[in-house]
This record gives C-alpha cells, sequence and structure tokens, in this order.
C-alpha cells in the first residue's frame, strides 16, 4: 500500500497569509532602503501573487506604514506579562518584554525609529507620534494611571520623552556596539521609575503643600 507524500506546502487561512506577507515585507524593508523593495520583492519572498499584496494591504507604502506602525507601537497584550508586585518588579519586566520585541524585529524597528525610506511624509509623522502616545498610554497603565488620569496628557508627555532614550539607547546598544542588552536594561528600568516615582508626582501636584 503506497503512500502519498506530504505536500510541500499547505493552504493558510486568510489572517495567516496576512501575517506571512507581512512578515516577509517587514524583513525585506528592514534590510534594504524603501526604494529599493517592490511588491514583486515581497511577492516572491512570500511565495503568493502579487495581487494578493494589493488585496489585504493596498499599496506599498500602505503596507509600509503598517510596518510602521506596528514596530513602534507597544501592543496593549504586552501588559498581560507584567506581574503583579513592586514597580520595580514591573518596570524590570516591561523593559525586558521591550528588548524582546526590539530584538525580534531590530532592522524593521531600527529603521522605523529613523524612518528616511520615503522622505518627509505626514503620514509616517502621525504614525511616528501616534506610535509614541500609544506605547506612553501602555506605560501609564502599567503603573495604574492613563491619560485621564490628573495631568494625565502631561505624564503621557513625560513617557514619551522617555521614549527618546528608548530610542537612542537601543540604537548604542544594536547600532554601535557601545552598551550590553543588560546595560541598556538597566539604563532604562531604573530611568522609568524614577520618572514614575519623583517626576509623575510634581507634575501631577506642582506645588505641594
Amino acid at each position: 500500500m503506497s503512500i502519498e507524500p506530504a505536500p510541500k506546502w499547505r493552504r493558510l487561512e486568510p489572517d495567516q497569509r496576512k501575517e506571512q506577507i507581512y512578515a516577509c515585507a517587514a524583513r525585506l524593508f528592514g534590510a534594504r532602503p524603501y526604494s529599493d523593495v517592490s511588491t514583486s520583492d515581497i511577492a516572491h519572498e512570500a511565495g503568493v501573487a502579487r495581487g494578493l499584496i494589493n488585496h489585504y494591504f493596498g499599496t506599498k507604502r500602505e503596507l509600509y506604514l503598517e510596518i510602521l506602525r506596528r514596530a513602534l507601537t507597544v501592543p496593549r497584550l504586552a501588559l498581560e506579562g507584567i506581574p503583579e508586585g513592586p514597580l520595580e518588579l514591573r518596570v524590570e519586566v516591561a523593559i525586558d518584554l521591550l528588548l524582546d520585541m526590539v530584538c525580534g524585529q531590530e532592522k524593521m524597528w531600527l529603521a522605523a525609529i529613523a524612518p528616511e525610506g520615503i522622505g518627509r511624509d505626514p503620514e509616517v509623522d502621525r504614525i511616528l507620534v501616534e506610535g509614541d502616545r500609544a506605547s506612553a498610554d501602555r506605560v501609564l497603565a502599567m503603573v495604574g494611571l492613563s491619560r485621564e488620569s490628573n495631568h494625565g496628557e502631561e505624564l503621557n508627555a513625560a513617557v514619551r520623552a522617555f521614549a527618546g532614550m528608548v530610542k537612542a539607547a537601543g540604537r548604542e546598544w544594536l547600532v554601535l556596539g557601545s552598551l550590553s542588552r543588560a546595560q541598556v536594561h538597566t539604563l532604562l528600568s531604573r530611568s522609568l521609575v524614577t520618572l514614575v516615582r519623583e517626576v509623575f508626582p510634581t507634575i501631577q501636584d506642582p506645588h505641594p503643600g
């Protein structure tokens, strides 16, 4: 009795296929300048027809903007990995999760924080701002605050300023090699604890007593 060989490919569900295309495009955009990547390149990398990319994402620009958006925004689900406990513990775990996220998409993250790829583009600028604001909201939620809190918009702005340190430290680690991951983790976690413990109270109550 003969056994048919297993097929070399399997049919993916639409959401799985969409994520496969996204992952392949992110790798290509992370490795090459925006202008050097075509939808044909992405289709070949993903093993799909070019029309499927247009079906799921629209144009190359729209796909690139979606990749930027994801690369720059800390996902809401990340909060589920933060344990209960002292602030220091929660911050240490949060920074570890953040650095894991950066490692998992290193090239695209580095491209996203310096998105010269499609030149000065209002939509890219908007995504940068929205990504920072949404990620700051995740940090505020982690410490039990939100933009609805007392001086919440200013707290969000303070975390966005901290995000500038995150990006600079990431480049020192991943591009220049001047800091190790452990050193970046210490720098960011201690800075964030100081921000929450010492800076937030002065923002929320600038004239105590």
